[in-house]
């Protein structure tokens, strides 16, 4: 039986108890984890809310203690409780029958619900990187963060849908179609020839744009004329069906090609590439418009600064003029605003638009998972899309500078429909990423000495003052294999190559996750592929050392894991194991790694996979220590060794599911 189901009969037990003797409805009831294992394995404070219900009620006091004492012996006929006492002024702890919980958690799976898709749909947008140009660094703690609350909801049984939002008609990929026109004369037919010329090589498209990009900016800068393009090359873009057009949806095309194989080298992959192309041709924007016109959402000003704008007009405790700003959905001029265009692209998700997209298979993964693509017409050769949009939840990963216009949508959707409420649109925010003074060295950055004084070197995408994804992962997999290739001289290349991989992919998506996502982060080589420490190579260090030890049982002779199910049966001989183990070692491992599913669950809760990288990283050194101080396979004592060994495939299985809950695989050796 698992943690959180024993948990949950406790719970209803006490719910039984607190009605029949004391007359008390509790619809809540709170555990607790003691900070010590002989404070007992689950505390309850609910005493105190049961003599404080009470005292309203009849006026009546009540000790807490009695309380809880009552309720203790309850407990008593549970089979898989040992005992329960009252501490304090009325903590109700409780002990668990140690063997009655090993042999019942044996069989059983850590995260029951993962896959099952038993829980309502959510949609998870993440990635959205502007189509013009290679994904840098940022990017990638934006897509660890999303693909890994992805699989955080998937493991409690959530159905969930992926989606990476492209931004096709932005002034970003304006300036990068600028740049092929203006400065590199280059129509569509020569551009899609160097693209062709780049594949030869070697070298991506997506880092041709990138200078490029670059370029346009300074280019800017010395040239009001070019400047002046931006307007018309936008409006061509989004008029569509005209040359301009044509040469943006080929850049942002490849781009996103581009941008999907590199996160593919990260293990992310999407289900939908939902198109801003597709929002405005399709009239998205003019549907929502005319629900929020007739709604009374929003209002046009005739005076003041927003005179002649649609604006979304609610009060909020920040009043800058960038925040006044945002709630405007149309300009005066008419051009509708990236908050508008968010606000219908939102109520799609939620399935409230009354529209939809049209699709096509767009990139088909090493798995045979395909990621559609909208489109504005039908193609009757394609197969049947599965349905899209229509989640319950909407989680939106974008960085923390976006908080209010995120704030606009989400109070727009539920104004449009309040039975949605707030609650259905989630702001999943984070805080940047800058490179230590060390890894900008070693990436390429030519640093001052001021520079190497600071604690970290910020970037500029614009200013070409970036680090791109794709050289952040090769330099990982290059500084993985020196180390792989230190300690296993004799394997052949492929294995070395795919053991850093797997090295540097566990590092650096574990230093994007153990950090909460209101804390900005400064990357750092050397600390990210430390295998000492809180670090990913750490973790998987500690998952390869458990499962070596079940490659050396399943070596040996047949029938021990009969045996040990057998030992595992005499309940007062293991119960003993665990007695005479005075620093409770044994099983505090045992209990920590049953917690795999409330930990997981806490995670979707607050919306924050740091809580699972935390986790991953308290088992994985607890762990070691138990590795070092038992003689798990060699133990003599037949029991002990049978408790050992399934206390250790317990930790085992705990910490891969919860590796794998952050994309992070574990490698054969380390």
């Amino acid at each position: 039986m698992l943690l959180s189901e024993i948990r949950r009969q406790i719970q209803e037990s006490i719910r039984q108890t607190a009605e029949a003797k004391f007359g008390i409805e509790i619809s809540s009831i709170a555990a607790e984890v003691p900070p010590k294992p002989n404070f007992g394995d689950l505390a309850f404070p609910v005493a105190f809310d049961v003599a404080k219900k009470i005292k309203q009620s009849t006026g009546e006091k009540l000790n807490p203690r009695e309380i809880a004492q009552a309720i203790a012996d309850s407990l008593a006929n549970l089979t898989f409780v040992a005992r329960a006492e009252v501490a304090g002024a009325g903590y109700l702890n409780v002990f668990l029958d140690r063997a009655a919980f090993l042999a019942s958690s044996r069989a059983e799976p850590l995260l029951p619900n993962s896959g099952a898709e038993i829980l309502p749909k959510a949609c998870v947008e993440h990635t959205s990187v502007n189509p013009n140009k290679a994904a840098h660094i940022g990017h990638v703690r934006n897509s660890v963060l999303g693909d890994t609350f992805a699989r955080i909801l998937r493991a409690i049984g959530r159905r969930v849908e992926v989606q990476n939002y492209i931004d096709n008609t932005g002034v970003q990929v304006a300036d990068v179609v600028i740049g092929f026109l203006y400065l590199e004369k280059m129509a569509l037919p020569a551009i899609k020839a160097l693209d062709a010329r780049l594949a030869g090589e070697n070298i991506s498209f997506d880092y041709y744009c990138w200078d490029l990009y670059t370029k346009v900016g300074r280019a800017y800068l010395n040239d009001a004329n070019l400047s002046e393009k931006r307007a018309e090359v936008l409006h061509a873009i989004e008029a569509g069906n005209n040359p301009i057009a044509e040469i943006a949806d080929y850049v942002a095309t490849r781009n996103v090609e581009c941008i999907l194989q590199t996160m593919e080298r990260l293990s992310i992959k999407y289900d939908l590439l939902p198109r801003e192309s597709e929002i405005l041709h399709l009239h998205f924007w003019d549907n929502a418009f005319e629900r929020m016109k007739e709604l009374g959402v929003i209002r046009y000003e005739t005076e003041g600064k927003n005179s002649g704008c649609w604006v979304m007009p609610f009060e909020s405790h920040e009043s800058s003029e960038e925040h006044e700003a945002d709630k405007i959905l149309v300009r005066s001029n008419g051009t509708v605003t990236y908050t508008g265009k968010d606000i219908a692209y939102q109520m799609w998700k939620l399935g409230i638009l009354g529209m939809d997209f049209h699709y096509r298979r767009f990139h088909k993964y090493s798995d045979g998972h395909w990621a559609w693509i909208t489109t504005t017409e039908p193609n009757p050769a394609e197969p049947q899309a599965p349905e899209f949009g229509h989640g319950t939840t909407v989680y939106n990963v974008i960085d923390s500078r976006q908080s209010y216009p995120q704030e606009v949508v989400r109070k727009g959707v539920a104004a449009i429909d309040p039975k949605l409420g707030l609650e259905a649109s989630i702001h999943l925010a984070y805080e940047m990423v800058a490179l230590s003074p060390a890894a900008a060295e070693e990436l390429g950055f030519k640093l001052s000495e001021e520079d190497r004084k600071r604690p970290f070197i910020e970037m500029s995408g614009r200013k070409g003052l970036g680090v791109k994804a794709d050289d952040l992962i090769s330099r990982l997999e290059q500084n993985a294999l020196s180390e792989v290739e230190s300690r296993h001289p004799s394997a052949d290349e492929e294995e070395k190559r795919r053991i850093a991989h797997q090295i540097a992919v566990g590092a650096l998506r574990y230093f994007l996750l153990k950090f909460t996502r209101n804390t900005a982060i400064v990357f750092d080589f050397r600390e990210a592929l430390s295998f000492d420490g809180e670090t990913g190579c750490f973790c998987q260090y500690s998952a390869v050392r458990a499962n070596s030890i079940f490659r050396k049982l399943s070596a040996m002779q047949t029938g021990a894991r009969e045996e040990r199910a057998r030992l595992l049966l005499d309940r007062e001989a293991v119960n003993q194991v665990f007695d005479a183990d005075t620093t409770a070692e044994i099983w505090s491992i045992l209990l920590m790694a049953s917690r795999l599913e409330e930990t997981t669950e806490a995670a979707a809760a607050q919306a924050e996979p740091a809580i699972v990288a935390k986790y991953t990283f308290q088992l994985a050194k607890a762990f070691n220590l138990f590795y070092h101080h038992h003689k798990i396979i060699s133990e003599p004592d037949a029991v002990k060794r049978a408790v050992l060994i399934e206390v250790a495939d317990a930790a085992r299985r705990a910490l891969s599911e919860s590796l794998a809950l952050m994309g992070i695989e574990v490698p054969a050796k380390m």
